[in-house]
């Protein structure tokens, strides 16, 4: 009574709520020992089985639960339900004589009780697919004490700590599984001790790229799982005996080896996944005997040779096969009267394949088919619209040589299609209209042109609309706003799109990512895109649109990049209001007509911009992967731009999710550029050339952190550079030309890579890398900002040029002479300024 019943607590499609027939004592059915997921013992009549998998339970269960009471339960079961984030109860201990315990995918959260290590009687544990923690415990006090274990399933629980040794003392053990337990360190060899093993699962662990040579001992071994987990081709030399493999999964780790012929050996294969290594040479015949397979994966690898497809159709048990991104080239032919295998999954990308295969033709059950990156021109045949036309989710033609289809343009027969790409092709003609029940739909990068259809509208399930990159016209349809409410990416940039950006994010839209960049758009931003509280990405840029500065987009929350460029838009920034773009990353207001000084206020508050971040090499992007019945298809969507780097006009098809910048260049600023740019120690490219600013160039900037692009060029700078630029160790591009400034150029680090374009156009400057020197012999005087560490050191500077002055009344020349001469610092100054110190994703797989 404690829990409701919710269809969506469990994910079997055989679920149903067991305790919806129970009844109350004194009713017909009342002995609870008839009770559907009850069992009795027959002398005692104490409850001592407790199946309530899949049924629908959804709540909060805690230790006063009357679960607890059972203190006879041998056998407890409630995984494939939902008890909405809590914590296993510490009372789970009560039950001791518990042998099966099995908690999984049932929504349960937290550290893992200590008390789980009073159930000294399992035999059976699974805890797997919860957001659990195993810390303390630990997995090696849970080794240590539940010796009676024979099945460990700990799948995505964070364990995060390497393999104890304990672990092998588990003599009994026939399954052990721990995917993703974000383990770490050597695999102990004291596991060829676990002889009893079955089965073996440690994918998406990082292990040591350590010998395995242990699991030669494992010869009972059925099913093998290393994928992810950074093993080397050594591991091969260990499964040349395990005859009893049904599964074997290496994929996505360090093999440079060839395919072994021994695998032919392994006669009982059924699923061989070898995807994502670096396996080189032929694919040996050996793997056309095999003739349980049905899964087969060789997907991105070094693969060579030239194979005839209906070799591998041969096995006729084949299900799932993947040859995609390999060396190789497929050859089809047409063949009459053979009997193939019926896929449910299909990869042929970047196989040279030069037509679509016939055996095409009889697919029916088809749920994903890729033919991505092939040589296949013409026409798309008109049967490929009715391929597997009850089953197919995914379909990848893209980047191939289509030109168009062979029929007029219907929407196709598929009732379950979530994912078209047909990008980087030749099509011409109108945007052809995918199934309503598309999700995500990819067309980029071909001649398509014409306005957008109103068929569009009827797509209410997409998430990712892309277009980019046509010859699309018009004007944008109103009706767009009506699918903000499922769109997650909408890009249709580089076309020729007109006229006003209409209403496009509702109230509870989900848009991420909008790019309207480089067409012919014009008027207003429209109001409506405050609405947008998940957009992280906002690319209008290259239009004609005529608005004042849209500081209300400030009140986004995830908004990251901004890029509003090559506009019209016009007006003083204004000052803002508190917590105005809280995670904006990269601001780009160049080319446009915005007058008045530089937003030093709202430098003040981007409080993204202030904290450097150089963590792991990750990219902006969309997450919106493909799930489907049994594949998952990882996409990611990258955000793109175009920015001015070191002058250049560049596009980024990625972008690194650290970049940190601002380009406020080609405007109309004036005033002083405000020293609170300091305070951005995120800042990498910073770009305020092409304004009426003026002033002299705070030395404040020298204490930014990052920066590795300073443009300030093209203004009315006035004074000396400042000495404290030399500290930007990791300037790669510096241009202050076309200024008023004076005085010599700061001299070492950096500055010794900057060319003379860099500061041209200033009649002031003198010293390297410009011929105009600024003394006698080419000697400049120390900078101010050179550190008085060493007593002795400033005390002979200070002489050396007090000599300079003390010369003056009888002669400047000499005054200069003996300068140079009395400073026996010239070397050690050479050094230090002179001296540098040289510091030192593909498009995803099934799984």
């Amino acid at each position: 009574d404690s829990f409701i019943l919710n269809r969506s607590a469990s994910g079997d499609t055989l679920a149903y709520p067991k305790v919806s027939s129970w009844k109350l004592e004194g009713q017909v059915g009342g002995d609870c020992c008839s009770w559907d997921g009850i069992e009795c013992d027959d002398n005692t009549g104490h409850v001592i089985g407790l199946d309530l998998s899949s049924s629908f339970l959804y709540g909060s269960i805690n230790s006063h639960n009357s679960l607890f009471q059972l203190h006879h339960l041998r056998r407890l079961s409630l995984s494939d339900n939902d008890f909405n984030g809590s914590e296993i109860p510490s009372a789970i201990g009560n039950l001791t004589r518990l042998s099966r315990l099995d908690l999984s995918w049932s929504g349960f959260t937290g550290q893992i009780p200590y008390e789980v290590l009073q159930l000294s009687n399992l035999v059976i544990l699974d805890l797997s697919w919860n957001q659990l923690e195993l810390r303390n415990p630990s997995l090696k006090s849970l080794s240590e004490r539940l010796l009676n274990l024979k099945h460990l399933d700990l799948d995505r629980v964070n364990v995060s700590s390497t393999i104890p040794q304990s672990l092998a003392n588990l003599s009994a053990l026939t399954y052990l599984s721990l995917v993703a337990c974000e383990l770490h360190g050597k695999f102990p060899t004291s596991f060829a001790n676990l002889t009893q093993l079955t089965y073996l699962w440690l994918p998406g662990n990082e292990f040591n790229p350590d010998t395995l040579s242990w699991l030669a001992k494992l010869t009972k071994l059925t099913s093998l799982n290393l994928d992810s987990t950074n093993s080397s081709g050594d591991v091969l030399y260990s499964l040349k005996n395990l005859t009893k493999l049904t599964y074997l999964d290496l994929s996505l780790n360090q093999i440079f080896e060839r395919i072994p012929s021994w695998f032919g050996n392994l006669t009982g294969l059924i699923i061989l996944h070898l995807g994502g290594n670096e396996f080189w040479g032929s694919v040996p015949q050996s793997i056309f005997t095999l003739k349980n397979l049905v899964e087969l994966d060789l997907y991105g690898n070094h693969l060579s040779g030239t194979y005839k497809l209906e070799t591998f159709l041969n096995l006729k048990k084949l299900k799932m096969l993947q040859l995609s991104s390999n060396h190789f080239s497929l050859l089809t032919t047409t063949v009459i009267d053979v009997t193939f295998p019926k896929f449910t999954l299909l990869t042929l990308a970047s196989c040279n394949l030069s037509k679509f295969p016939d055996f095409l033709l009889s697919q029916d059950e088809l749920e994903v088919l890729d033919l991505q990156d092939n040589k296949i021109h013409g026409f798309i045949p008109k049967w490929i619209w009715g391929l597997s036309a009850q089953t197919l989710h995914v379909l990848d033609l893209s980047e191939n040589f289509l030109t168009g289809f062979d029929l007029p343009i219907v929407v196709p027969q598929w009732i379950n299609l979530k994912l078209l790409d047909l990008r980087s092709n030749m099509l011409q003609g109108p945007l052809p209209i995918p199934p309503g029940s598309i999700e995500q739909y990819f067309v980029s990068n071909n001649l398509l042109k014409g306005e957008i259809s109103s068929g569009i509208c009827n797509l209410t399930s997409i998430t990712v609309l892309d277009l980019s990159n046509n010859s699309f016209s018009g004007m944008l349809p109103p009706y767009l706003g009506n699918l903000s409410k499922s769109l997650s990416v909408l890009d249709l940039q580089n076309n020729n799109f007109s006229g006003p950006i209409p209403r496009t994010c509702e109230k509870g839209n989900t848009l991420r990512m909008i790019d309207l960049s480089q067409n012919q758009l014009n008027g207003h931003i429209p109001r409506s895109l405050v609405n947008c509280n998940m957009l992280g990405f906002l690319n209008l840029g290259n239009n004609q649109i005529e608005d004042t500065y849209p500081s209300w987009l400030g009140r986004l929350p995830e908004l990251r990049i901004l890029i509003l460029r090559h506009n019209g838009f016009h007006g003083a920034i204004g000052e803002p209001k508190s917590n105005e773009f809280p995670k904006l990353q990269i601001l780009d207001l160049s080319f446009n007509k915005l007058t008045g000084c530089l937003p030093s206020r709202h430098f003040q508050i981007l409080r993204a911009m202030k904290v450097v971040d150089l963590g792991k090499l990750r990219y902006f992007e969309v997450d919106v992967s493909f799930v489907g019945r049994e594949t998952h298809w990882p996409i990611y969507f990258s955000y793109s731009m175009t920015m001015t780097k070191a002058g250049v006009e560049l596009k980024y098809e990625k972008i690194q999710d650290f970049l940190v910048a601002i380009d406020l260049s080609s405007n109309k600023f004036d005033g002083y550029i405000p020293k609170d740019i300091q305070i951005l120690q995120a800042l990498q490219f910073l770009n305020l050339s092409n304004n009426f600013l003026s002033g002299p160039i705070p030395p404040s900037l020298g204490n930014l952190s990052n920066p590795q692009n300073l443009d300030i060029s093209q203004k009315k700078l006035s004074g000396e550079i400042p000495q404290e630029l030399v500290q930007l160790t990791f300037l790669g591009f510096f241009n202050v030309s076309y200024n008023q400034l004076i005085g010599p150029i700061p001299q070492g680090k950096q500055f010794g890579t900057f060319g003379n374009n860099s500061f041209e156009g200033n009649q002031g400057l003198c010293g390297n890398p410009l011929s105009k020197k600024c003394y006698p012999g080419g000697l400049s005087p120390q900078p101010s900002s050179l550190s008085k560490k060493d007593d002795g050191e400033d005390s002979w500077f200070q002489f050396g040029w007090k000599a300079i002055m003390l010369g003056y009344g009888s002669g400047l020349v000499n005054g200069l002479i003996l300068g140079y001469l009395f400073n026996p610092m010239k070397h050690k100054l050479f050094v230090k300024y002179f001296g540098r110190q040289i510091q030192s994703r593909r498009k995803g797989r099934m799984n």
